[in-house]
């Protein structure tokens, strides 16, 4: 019960770069963990699989209507997903190394970390709320 209450408030407090952040860290350290580790053939396509459903998501959500990044990243993003997808099936068949995707992911782990620093400072730069005065 109590973990749960602490999910809930590590997630309410972070922003959307650094969720972001999180599940790439998380993704990238079970990719990393399959390629130093002896494991089955099934831990690494999981970790694959896992790897390119994230990268899907964030492809559908740069399609998806509405969606407020420019331009130029959402389809870099989508092209990104449609490399590691390929990318992922090639490791698969032992034909390419899982470090390109490590790379990527570390990669954009950076700019997202560069992100949630620029918001952080926005955030302290914002002028603190001035106390109310009510008065009956």
């Amino acid at each position: 019960m109590s973990y749960q209450a602490y999910q809930k408030a590590q997630t309410s407090a972070e922003t959307p770069s650094q969720v972001e952040y999180r599940l790439f860290a998380q993704v990238t350290n079970a990719l990393i963990e399959v390629k130093d580790k002896p494991v089955t053939a099934s831990d690494t396509i999981a970790a694959l699989d896992w790897n390119r459903r994230m990268w899907s998501v964030f492809s559908s959500d740069c399609g998806a209507k509405g969606n407020q990044l420019p331009d130029g990243l959402r389809a870099g993003i989508i092209s990104l997903s449609i490399w590691v997808s390929k990318h992922s099936s090639l490791v698969m068949r032992g034909q390419e190394s899982i470090e390109s995707l490590i790379n990527i992911n570390k990669t954009i782990m950076e700019g997202l970390a560069d992100q949630a620093k620029l918001q952080a400072g926005a955030q302290a730069d914002a002028p603190a709320p001035q106390p109310v005065n009510a008065t009956l």
